[in-house]
């Protein structure tokens, strides 16, 4: 089928609570990227959000949770992305894209910005080393494919006020012809867990079962899929 509009998320951090999110988008048939710190990916990293212990997974326990989605670039140790010389960079991103290569077998061509922050040496440095789209935590409110997907600015997080209401005008809206049209949520599956609101996420799902005309793909899926990378 030559789909004209597609739905993507995107996930960071490795969280624990990432194994019911995957559970949630396999039940619904929904696809994901989700963003690894590679040098803290173990459950010794940890932090405290109102009273709730958020850990992320350790390395070798997340085995083959990911499956079917997509893995990506989010830094070596969630340093921001900023400011950084050369051997930084090397250090940060070149062997988190190594890590990723080595533990779960996929070359990752995409990422997204610890913080949300980045600058132009940190672009062009990506870039040079086949990072072909990195993720903002900028929102469109917009379903327009990324002209620029190196500085990707998604239609909103999962908690915008909006979400359900893009939902249902993406569901809604007829494509002119050739005209290609992306939803795409971004977030941290702690954040579900922290506001107990799964719900949310199931709802959301819910309202695409049944629309055949919607590809569910991972971020590079649908960027290539549209000819964005």
């Amino acid at each position: 089928m030559n789909y004209q509009k597609a739905i993507t998320f995107s996930y960071d951090d490795g969280i624990e609570s990432d194994r019911k999110l995957v559970e949630i988008f396999n039940r619904y048939g929904m696809k994901c990227t989700f963003n690894l710190n590679t040098g803290i990916q173990s459950r010794e990293s940890h932090f405290d959000i109102d009273g709730k212990e958020i850990y992320r997974m350790d390395q070798e326990t997340i085995g083959d949770l990911y499956q079917g989605h997509e893995i990506a670039v989010h830094g070596l140790t969630h340093c921001a992305p900023v400011d950084l010389s050369e051997e930084q960079m090397d250090q940060e991103y070149q062997t988190d894209i190594d890590n990723i290569v080595r533990l779960y077998g996929q070359r990752p061509v995409g990422m997204a910005y610890a913080y949300g922050a980045y600058d132009e040496a940190t672009v062009d440095y990506l870039l040079r080393h086949g990072i072909r789209y990195g993720r903002t935590v900028e929102a469109t409110h917009g379903f327009a494919v990324p002209e620029k997907p190196i500085l990707l600015k998604a239609t909103c997080h999962h908690d915008d006020e909006q979400l359900f209401e893009l939902a249902q005008k993406f569901i809604d809206v007829e494509p002119a012809p050739g005209e290609k049209l992306l939803f795409y949520i971004w977030g941290h599956s702690y954040e579900y867990y922290v506001k107990d609101n799964w719900d949310r996420l199931e709802q959301l799902c819910r309202m695409f079962e049944g629309q055949d005309d919607i590809f569910r793909g991972t971020n590079r899926e649908c960027l290539e899929m549209f000819g964005s990378i």
